[in-house]
């Protein structure tokens, strides 16, 4: 493996290009192409075979196409404006040649009257004639070598002509710097990989049109996977420093926790808490996401955790996304704590004034343990005296940057434990949460009930209203999903707004709706109606709150359930199912289900497993934005699917696994071929 070349050729600005002067400059950076890297990265999205001649009466229209003619006729009209035009023809047909703004010796020129010749160009028909419009390429017969190639298409922007951004390329590729290589030989043989300088001058001179799976494509593949994994392997670095003071967990407050929890833990949540605990044990910091399905348990092991920190004598916060959320585990604390000397508090957008600086009094001041809140509880003014563990729920739309700020926020001795009820499959994960550790709990306790899931045509709506009364009658409550706030005459998807009068009608005053339109304000005092059980059936769309317990809402049903993603229907159907009581979800569908649709609904009713839910849905919407979010920090990969390239993924993984003691300053280029470097160097500040 060579020395890199700091300075490379890759990285300089395309204006450096012979022939890019300012205006081409101008139309290249429209395109987003700043560097040779931009240049170079920008593969051709098909190919054009210009190689095979085809004969006049076997031409399509709209095709690209080469074709071998006489040259009969000019026709050059004096008026101004009208196209020059000249007709050939093979032995038996005609087609016209067209050219705008082209001068007439030009013309003759390339278009030699009674020669034969070959061009090149996108087929049209006009006034019953087939003809080309100002021809790619035009040669005569005896060089049509230089015609019949395979031509590599890109998207091109305003300005930017075919020919010529294909000879920017192929200048670059010659001036390549063959020193751009940051893997052995070894490890490109054993992978089938060629070197970059000859992956990128066989991927833009293709022979077929663009193929994922080929070794060329698959090596930038890996470039891309392996510079995300060495991005996050640095962010750990930076966050699992060796801790100044080590707590250890003795357990006193521990016992009484788990007393008045009085269920026995699974053999899941045992295994993790044990990872937890030597975490913080250990004398690095915690950086662990513990990903647990709807209902498995994972609260219970962040309090738990939190009472082996408090009796270590340092202080713990709870950052929930929402203030009802916050309220709800504060509760919880509260009844788990009982009986133990820890005391707690909740810090919201409602703490009043005097109450507030009581409270971030008694936090510098550590009189407070544990306190609850939302994400203010990381401004600024808020100190704490003794700072050991950040607990944040339902945050996994936390990004890399945001992730790393808040350990900052810490400091050196505080250990971080991020959860989320949003199973994510394993390329996923290594994509997003590569930089910490993880902990999957897959196994629900044993006082859960599995949920019912009954599919049913909306034609059928009415054998649902005796099920809803007789839910009603037991003291029990409903969730009603919609997808659309207002009727639209566009979808025809069924509205929250329309429901809920359809509703009220058969349910009078025992109906409370929620949709994304209402403030924070509206939605806390209809959710707050919703758990204490001063209204039945919450007629909402998707804004109902993820890790928010509704302990007698047993039954869920969900309109228009075939236009929802696999897993958001899972996350749905997760706000029921967490009391004492069997729960069902009914998903309803319109007619025409589509395949896909059919798919969907079929997995959901099969399986109550969130994980398996995860990866039958990216194997269904592909990989896109399965999340339902837009990772901040992390660009979506412009190469890499982690559908078909999962085995790139995990080979990537197994590679960082071994060079992650090392420095990464032989990986320099590659981190900034796809735009790490940057990150790395702000976020080791």
């Amino acid at each position: 493996m060579k020395n890199l070349n700091k300075n490379s050729f890759l990285f300089k600005d395309i204006s450096s290009i012979k022939g890019v002067g300012k205006i081409l400059e101008k139309y290249l950076k429209n395109k987003k192409v700043d560097k040779v890297k931009d240049l170079l990265l920008d593969l051709p999205y098909e190919v054009t075979d210009r190689s095979k001649i085809t004969s006049l009466n076997k031409l399509e229209i709209g095709k690209i196409t080469t074709i071998q003619v006489t040259v009969e006729k000019y026709n050059f009209p004096r008026i101004r404006n009208l196209p020059n035009k000249v007709i050939c023809s093979d032995k038996n047909n005609k087609i016209n040649i067209i050219f705008f703004n082209s001068r007439e010796g030009y013309i003759r020129k390339i278009l030699p009257l009674n020669k034969e010749v070959v061009i090149s160009g996108k087929i049209n028909f006009y006034k019953q004639q087939y003809q080309i419009t100002n021809p790619t390429y035009v040669n005569e017969i005896n060089s049509k070598d230089k015609i019949t190639k395979i031509f590599p298409k890109y998207n091109l922007t305003e300005g930017l002509k075919e020919k010529i951004y294909r000879n920017i390329i192929l200048k670059v590729l010659s001036n390549f710097d063959k020193d751009d290589e940051w893997y052995s030989e070894k490890f490109l043989k054993e992978n089938k990989f060629n070197k970059l300088e000859q992956t990128l001058k066989n991927l833009h001179n293709p022979k077929t049109n663009k193929d994922i799976n080929s070794n060329d494509y698959r090596r930038l593949v890996f470039d891309e996977i392996f510079s995300n994994l060495l991005y996050l392997s640095k962010s750990r670095k930076i966050v699992k420093v060796k801790k100044i003071i080590k707590k250890f967990d003795k357990k006193k407050i521990t016992d009484i926790v788990l007393k008045n929890f009085g269920y026995k833990l699974t053999d899941g949540q045992l295994k993790i808490l044990s990872e937890i605990e030597n975490d913080i044990r250990s004398n690095h910091r915690m950086f662990r996401l513990l990903q647990g399905d709807v209902g498995s348990g994972k609260t219970i092991l962040s309090l738990i955790s939190a009472s082996n920190v408090i009796s270590s004598n340092h202080q713990v916060a709870f950052m929930a996304p929402t203030e009802i959320l916050a309220n709800q585990h504060f509760q919880l604390a509260k009844k788990l704590f009982k009986g133990t000397n820890v005391i707690s508090s909740i810090l919201t957008g409602k703490t009043n004034y005097k109450e507030k600086n009581k409270i971030l009094s008694m936090l510098e001041n550590k009189a407070i343990n544990f306190i609850f809140g939302t994400h203010s509880l990381f401004q600024n003014k808020i100190k704490f005296s003794n700072l050991g563990l950040i607990i944040i729920d339902e945050q996994h739309k936390f990004g890399v940057n945001q992730r790393l700020r808040l350990a900052k926020k810490g400091g050196k001795n505080c250990d971080l434990l991020l959860m989320s009820a949003t199973p994510i499959p394993r390329t996923m994960m290594l994509s997003y949460f590569g930089d910490m550790d993880i902990s999957r709990l897959k196994e629900k306790p044993k006082n859960r009930h599995e949920i019912l899931t009954l599919v049913k045509p909306e034609r059928k709506i009415d054998e649902i209203w005796p099920l809803l009364k007789s839910e009603i009658s037991m003291n029990r409550q409903i969730f009603w999903i919609c997808p659309l706030i207002d009727e639209s005459k566009t979808l025809n998807y069924s509205s929250v707004k329309k429901k809920f009068n359809q509703i009220n009608k058969i349910f009078p005053n025992q109906v409370g709706l929620i949709h994304g339109n209402l403030n924070k304000e509206e939605k806390n005092l209809i959710l707050n109606k919703f758990l204490n059980k001063m209204i039945k059936i919450l007629v909402s769309t998707t804004v109902i709150e993820v890790g928010i317990d509704f302990p007698d809402a047993n039954t869920i049903v969900i309109e228009d359930s075939n236009k929802f993603g696999l897993s958001q229907l899972h996350q749905l159907r997760g706000r029921v199912g967490r009391g004492k009581n069997k729960s069902i979800c009914i998903l309803l569908y319109k007619n025409n289900l589509s395949a896909n649709a059919k798919e969907r609904l079929k997995i959901l009713k099969s399986t109550n497993d969130g994980f398996e839910i995860a990866e039958k849905d990216m194997s269904l919407r592909g990989f896109g934005d399965i999340l339902g979010f837009q990772q901040s920090g992390i660009k979506n990969f412009k190469f890499a699917d982690p559908i078909h390239h999962k085995d790139l993924f995990f080979l990537a993984e197994e590679n960082i696994k071994k060079i992650e003691g090392e420095n990464f300053k032989k990986y320099e280029n590659l981190l900034k071929l796809y735009d790490r470097a940057e990150i790395i160097h702000e976020i080791g500040n």
